[in-house]
């Protein structure tokens, strides 16, 4: 497939490295130096763009590419207040739009495991429940967009909880995430309960980007005879 690269950070570079291996072509790859040049790519010489680029840029990225007829896969987060519009947009267009805010496959376990453990958990109000992630000093958003993911999984499985808040809380109806950031560190999610007695923790590593690029790389080859607005959920079949 010739893919689209949007955003050629050090997820873009990983990303490229992983669809070469894979048999695929870079047709296109823009980043901040070249922004422009996406107006004058022939979109019919494109199967799928994948769009790790920075918050600012991910809506126009992405409007662009449903606009166009071409598959987007994105993993860009920060700029979620206005992905209701996209989800919009996408369906007017009959158009592929798929959203993530982990690509790894891991990490998306991960998550299936923390709304079990919350489910579990929910049948037990001794413990305090936070969230911690750690990662690199050049991320510019705060919480992760995964930690955020967890928030949500813990609040809609955890009756006490409505909210998070990114920063530490002892109100009882609050998810505190604590974010971390720390030279090289390609990303950790910790969720922990706390009692007075014992205290139960689940923890995601990561060890380089090469788990998030991949993922990318095997959902850009899923959704090539795909429509609509997409998830982790419809790739994984959980």
């Amino acid at each position: 497939m010739k893919v689209l690269i949007l955003g050629y950070g050090k997820m873009g570079k990983a990303i490229e490295e992983i669809a070469e291996e894979r048999g695929h072509t870079i047709a296109h790859k823009i980043n901040i130096n070249n922004t422009q040049a996406l107006k004058f790519i022939d979109s019919k010489n494109i199967d799928v763009a994948i769009e790790f680029s920075q918050p600012d840029a991910a809506f126009d990225n992405i409007s662009y590419c449903i606009t166009h007829n071409i598959p987007v896969i994105s993993g860009t987060t920060g700029w979620l207040d206005r992905k209701a519009e996209l989800d919009e947009l996408c369906i007017k267009h009959n158009g592929a739009f798929f959203y993530a805010s982990n690509f790894s496959l891991g990490v998306n376990l991960f998550f299936k495991l923390n709304e079990i453990l919350a489910r579990m958990m929910e049948q037990q109000p001794g413990y305090k429940t936070e969230l911690i992630e750690i990662h690199h000093t050049e991320k510019l958003d705060s919480p992760s967009g995964t930690a955020i993911t967890l928030a949500e999984g813990l609040i809609n499985n955890l009756s006490s909880k409505s909210k998070w808040i990114n920063e530490t809380s002892e109100e009882k109806n609050v998810v505190p995430i604590i974010s971390l950031r720390e030279p090289d560190v390609p990303g950790t999610h910790i969720i922990k309960y706390t009692s007075d007695v014992d205290d139960i923790q689940i923890k995601h590593t990561a060890k380089s980007r090469t788990g998030f690029a991949l993922g990318a790389v095997l959902v850009a080859e899923w959704i090539l005879d795909k429509k609509g607005v997409l998830s982790m959920q419809d790739f994984m079949k959980f």
